[in-house]
């Protein structure tokens, strides 16, 4: 891990302690204390309260109060400091797994939502995920590479949202929910389709990315579509992708397609950051009994498999469809239910997942300066 520039205003005799507690304190994405994830930016004594500036390699916003309350515990056990004031912000490296191809401007890191068939809620895990990420403090955008079937207008509620563009070469892109957004959708009528061939919607996914002018973004999510065809390859080539999350259902079907989609990813050297399990399971509204309608742990055996980790299992819930369909996703609609405390921990495990990304041969990381 990259160590945070340090400003450390302790005594030696405290100094030592402090940081001890500090690196006791294991971050539960990284897995890490803070100190070896290289995270502790600022420590200073103001008479006995302890300023502590912490700087985190992925957003976890929500996460902040308890780490502040866990920390203030063991730290004021110490007889020169009786308060703690603790101030924590997160900044990310610039990732590309393909480092051919020149970075987004005012993109840090891409992630690219895939499965191998449809249906399987892939473009609702994408929106989800994207205003997950958003919750935890990052500045996101989501891509719709859906050429054929864009659907993120309508779960993002901005159909109507038309383009703009200001010198005649870069397109505007929507504002939603906190995010931004492109897709061919805002440039078809709503029961227009795209009939291209293969060449024309690869050309028009690369239109679509490096022409729309994208606000600073921590994160771009391109919601690809079904299958392992022209876009997929089309990205793998094009497009500076720093990793991609497999979405499935626990169905054999669901899951045989989704191994081809790890293996496409793999023979490009794009790393699979984790499965998604969708539909993993129901829980009776009557009476609470859970039950697995498309049977069980076939997203878990699939990751064991492929040494990936599985970031989440999520519900087969009625009003996560439901929220969608009104242009209003769970994790904005309901942020408080069970459904979105699931989206934010996916989002915090891939945050943390890209930080602890280490340099190959296939993956270049570039870290910007301290502003």
């Amino acid at each position: 891990m990259s160590s945070a520039s340090q400003n450390y205003r302790l005594s030696d005799d405290l100094l030592g302690p402090v940081l001890a507690i500090l690196d006791a304190y294991r971050d539960p994405y990284l897995a890490l204390g803070l100190v070896s994830a290289g995270c502790i930016r600022t420590l200073d004594l103001d008479g006995k309260c302890l300023r502590l500036g912490l700087i985190y390699p992925y957003p976890c916003l929500t996460q902040h109060h308890d780490t502040v309350i866990a920390l203030t515990k063991q730290l004021t056990l110490l007889d020169a400091i009786d308060e703690v004031e603790c101030e924590i912000d997160f900044k990310l490296a610039q990732i590309s797994a393909i480092p051919s191809v020149e970075p987004l401007p005012n993109v840090k890191q891409v992630i690219a939502i895939a499965s191998g068939k449809g249906g399987v809620g892939k473009s609702t895990t994408a929106v989800n995920l994207a205003l997950a990420l958003a919750g935890e403090g990052a500045q996101v955008g989501i891509l719709d590479a859906d050429i054929y079937g864009p659907s993120i207008p309508l779960m993002l509620g901005v159909s109507e949202f038309k383009p703009e563009s200001p010198d005649g070469k870069m397109m505007t892109a929507a504002k939603a929910h906190g995010i931004a957004a492109q897709s061919i959708g805002f440039m078809l009528g709503q029961e227009e389709a795209a009939v291209w061939r293969g060449p024309m919607v690869a050309g028009a996914l690369t239109q679509l990315i490096n022409e729309t002018l994208w606000p600073e973004l921590d994160y771009l999510i391109i919601d690809m579509p079904p299958g392992t065809g022209d876009i997929q390859l089309t990205l793998s080539q094009k497009v500076p992708v720093t990793g991609a999350i497999i979405v499935t259902t626990p169905q054999d079907i669901a899951l045989a397609d989704a191994k081809k989609g790890i293996n496409m990813f793999q023979k490009v050297n794009i790393p699979v950051l984790g499965i998604v399990e969708n539909m993993s399971f129901h829980i009776c509204s009557e009476c609470g009994h859970k039950e697995h309608p498309f049977g069980s742990h076939g997203g878990s055996k699939m990751a064991e498999r492929y040494h990936v980790p599985l970031l989440g299992e999520l519900p087969l819930k009625l009003n996560i469809r439901e929220d969608v369909d009104k242009g209003v996703p769970t994790v904005v609609a309901d942020p408080d239910s069970d459904v979105s405390a699931i989206y934010r921990s996916i989002a915090r495990k891939v945050g943390a997942q890209l930080a602890l990304t280490k340099v190959t041969s296939s993956l270049s990381i570039s870290i910007s300066e301290d502003e």
